[in-house]
């Protein structure tokens, strides 16, 4: 029975491998499209980004001297800090862009030079042909989910850093009259904060029980513990306690007071555009802690965690809508399918700003505001698709 059961397993086996053989998943066909697919695609993002960086470097030239003989910046400290970080952004920025017209451009050079006629002559369907397609996308729209979750975040700080104190000399380290919610119940009171130091004056946190105070403590002087293994960890210098207790109140004072505050530095500080220097799982802690805290206003990053995840799934649709496009062969060449491809591709990313917008400033859910160019332009790729001859 035993010996049955493994001879059927092995000769399963044989039949698969085979049938793999015969017809293996990714033969050369499909290398060779994918090859053309991601070098293309390399090929025009760098293309735009050195076009980019030359106008940037042309526009910013006086700063960026200035900066050199003000701060004594060596350019190659420019180049590292301040243009090397700017290509991940960039090739971000525009990969959607550029993955539709990587697309468009080298499948109607197929397309023209009948080489998709003879894939479908030997009978290959155009489902079939679309296999390389899809797993070339969903390569890019990996990488571009990792890099705009991990890399691109780091390289954004360290960009925006530079601009700030470098050209545009306005950077900030100290905030006044900062007050949130730290706990359910519990409000904190910054007169003044040095994010630098890590260090303010004027501290007050009062505790609220049933909408009623409880506790109300003051505090010359406050400073976050760098050190401490709790990352929570402040201490409290030249304080005073008032526990209110129905009609009685109790009040304590001392020099030094180390306690757990449910806030960081980085908290007290709001600047333009900080969610895109926080990572994916930065991005939903802060979002998480700020729903606690009873703030409304995190519609920007909750937009900016759900805009990684649809522009990594947008190359998918974008490609299935390129290669119907220009898989067949036109008398006028590839003009006609380029210019439907950059209509078709600025007008989804028009549109994915319009949506992103009512999300911030027109209170629509983020997740929906995000997801909806995605939902619209899967139906027109489907659409494409089913027209596309068999």
């Amino acid at each position: 029975m035993k010996l049955k059961l493994f001879n059927k397993i092995k000769h399963g086996i044989v039949r698969r491998w085979e049938r793999w053989q015969s017809n293996p998943p990714i033969n050369r066909i499909d290398r060779y499209i994918a090859r053309k697919f991601i070098g293309t695609y390399i090929f025009s993002i760098l293309l735009i980004i050195a076009i980019v960086i030359v106008f940037d470097f042309n526009e910013k030239i006086d700063k960026l001297t200035t900066a050199n003989k003000e701060f004594g910046i060596s350019w190659g400290r420019i180049f590292t800090d301040y243009y090397l970080n700017t290509i991940p952004y960039f090739a971000n920025l525009f990969s959607s862009l550029f993955v539709f017209i990587s697309v468009i451009f080298f499948t109607s050079k197929l397309a023209d030079r009948s080489e998709i006629i003879a894939m479908r002559s030997n009978g290959m369907s155009f489902r079939r042909i679309l296999r390389p397609y899809i797993i070339s996308a969903l390569l890019i729209g990996l990488l571009n989910l990792a890099l705009g979750s991990y890399v691109i975040p780091h390289s954004n700080k360290v960009r925006t850093d530079f601009e700030n104190q470098y050209i545009k000399k306005r950077q900030i380290t100290v905030v006044d009259n900062v007050q949130l919610q730290v706990d359910t119940g519990v409000i904190a009171f910054f007169s003044s904060f040095n994010i630098k130091t890590k260090s303010g004056t004027g501290f007050c946190l009062d505790k609220f029980k049933n909408k009623k105070l409880v506790s109300h403590l003051t505090a010359l002087r406050i400073q976050y513990d760098t050190i401490a293994e709790n990352r929570y960890q402040w201490r409290i210098i030249n304080y005073n306690i008032r526990e209110l207790r129905g009609m009685h109140e109790i009040i304590s004072s001392g020099r030094e007071l180390d306690t757990i505050i449910t806030v960081e530095p980085q908290d007290l500080l709001y600047t333009r555009n900080q969610q895109e220097t926080m990572t994916t799982p930065e991005i939903s802690e802060y979002i998480d802690k700020q729903k606690m805290r009873g703030s409304a206003n995190v519609s920007t990053f909750e937009v900016e965690y759900h805009q990684r995840f649809a522009s990594a799934f947008a190359a998918l649709i974008l490609t299935i809508i390129g290669v119907s496009l220009s898989c067949e062969k036109r008398k006028g060449g590839m003009g006609l399918s380029l210019g439907l491809g950059l209509a078709l591709s600025f007008g989804y990313i028009l549109f994915q700003t319009i949506s992103a917008s009512f999300a911030t400033s027109g209170g629509w859910p983020p997740m929906l505001a995000v997801w909806i160019p995605n939902i619209i332009f899967s139906v027109i790729a489907f659409m494409l698709f089913r027209r596309t001859p068999k």
